[in-house]
């Protein structure tokens, strides 16, 4: 897996948006709600994503990953290098931060994306 594939993956997902944010950090978006930031200009190439309460122990301490900073707390962890991840467990892992975000935006958000 590489930047151009996670790109493709988390655009197909609906009513996503992408941005680059503090100059460094490609993000995509679900009703402006980042659920996956991949970092640019950096060797490997990093990401965080939000995951289960329940996953994210075992994500935390598994080889490759750490607590995502400054947002752990909500969840998110940190894969050092994306190309460790399969395309099946990026597939599973993006749709599920995209799915934990969305779940938590204001109704009238939601119903916006309903009406679309």
């Amino acid at each position: 897996m590489n930047i151009e594939d996670l790109q493709q993956l988390c655009t197909s997902l609906p009513h996503v948006t992408e941005d680059v944010k503090w100059g460094n950090d490609l993000c995509f978006c679900i009703g402006e709600k980042m659920f996956c930031v991949v970092g640019l200009n950096q060797s490997p190439t990093s990401a965080s994503f939000k995951v289960l309460d329940e996953e994210f122990e075992e994500l935390s301490t598994r080889k490759g990953f750490v607590p995502a900073p400054y947002v752990a707390r909500y969840k998110w962890v940190l894969v050092e290098d994306i190309s460790t991840l399969s395309a099946k467990e990026w597939q599973h892992y993006a749709t599920q931060s995209y799915n934990l975000v969305k779940a938590k935006l204001p109704a009238k958000i939601k119903k916006q994306f309903e009406n679309s």
